[in-house]
């Protein structure tokens, strides 16, 4: 028996018209020589190229335009290791409004200048000793801001599904019935989103978490039917969807809706980097890649099928992009 979620498609479309001149209607790219490669058809959704290089300023910008005047004065907090930092860097900065990011000790150093360069304020902490979530608590307790979560917010969520509403109309354009989608997840929001719009406007599409394959939280927490977090102390290339523990506001969609959970390791990642380069043209940060890496080392049947998968984001410097394909 489906539950009732916090967010419907209908929540989604109301954000669109609002967005539109504000996030960019990403493209969806396909590419002959691939798929006649891997003898079905694969869609990527590029949100690398998406104001602020994520698809985070979708759910950031629809959450802070819903403030009060009142709230907006006050402020936003929020926690992030980059994406969504600079989407609701940038949402307040557009809506005449400030925000305070919580950002980890470890976070890349080109994530943390561009937030700052959006004039946020950056508090950091320790990955390992500290939970963001209680650092984000005591600003928000000191100083009234208004916390705007990264995905456990439904305004958040109903932003973030304009992304896989999108994909869908430009899928149905190009003759495409997709079989499955593909969703990096780190808090499940965006995944969560599209699994809402896939239920009820393309009840066929399966729709699968995938994660780097030591933060397999959402994977392990849909297997047990509970939320199970990842051991401390661990780590990998996808620095934008290492996550603790699944939240309670998008796992129990995700239980709900999602068809399972895949993983990729870190070579595979880097091989999808370099394919999605070479392929595609597209500059793409590690943790926005693993639907792709997934697809490619065959963690889901793509022959004689359509396999849609986003990429995430594209925020990464040059110098440490070159880097992880030279190794």
């Amino acid at each position: 028996m489906p539950h009732a979620h916090p967010v419907s498609l209908k929540d989604i479309r109301k954000a669109v018209p609002e967005l539109k001149g504000v996030v960019a209607r990403t493209p969806l790219f396909e590419n002959a020589d691939v798929n006649a490669l891997l003898g079905g058809r694969l869609l990527l959704k590029a949100e690398s190229l998406q104001r602020t290089g994520a698809f985070k300023i979708r759910g950031a910008y629809w959450r802070v335009l819903n403030m009060s005047p009142e709230e907006r004065a006050r402020g936003a907090v929020t926690y992030s290791s980059g994406n969504h930092a600079l989407g609701v860097a940038r949402a307040a900065q557009l809506l005449g409004s400030s925000a305070v990011i919580v950002m980890p000790d470890d976070a890349p150093a080109a994530k943390v200048e561009a937030v700052r360069a959006l004039g946020a304020e950056i508090v950091t902490y320790d990955r390992d000793t500290e939970n963001s979530a209680d650092v984000v608590w005591r600003i928000e307790t000191d100083t009234g801001r208004i916390e705007v979560p990264p995905s456990a917010h439904p305004l958040v969520l109903a932003g973030a599904g304009t992304a896989a509403l999108e994909m869908l109309e430009q899928a149905a354009a190009m003759d495409a019935m997709l079989d499955a989608v593909l969703v990096p997840c780190g808090g499940g929001g965006l995944t969560a989103s599209t699994a809402i719009v896939m239920a009820e406007a393309s009840p066929a599409t399966a729709v699968f978490a995938v994660e780097p394959e030591l933060f397999d939280d959402t994977r392990r927490s849909l297997e047990a039917g509970a939320r199970i977090g990842n051991p401390k102390g661990l780590r990998t290339i996808c620095d934008a969807i290492m996550t603790p523990i699944p939240n309670d506001v998008t796992f129990p969609i995700n239980l709900d809706l999602l068809a399972g959970g895949l993983v990729a390791s870190d070579d595979e990642v880097r091989e999808a980097m370099r394919f999605a380069f070479e392929h595609f043209k597209i500059v793409t940060e590690p943790g926005a890649v693993v639907g792709l890496a997934a697809i490619l080392n065959g963690r889901i049947d793509i022959r004689d099928r359509t396999v849609a998968t986003v990429i995430t984001g594209g925020n990464i410097d040059a110098r440490r992009f070159a880097a992880l394909l030279e190794e």
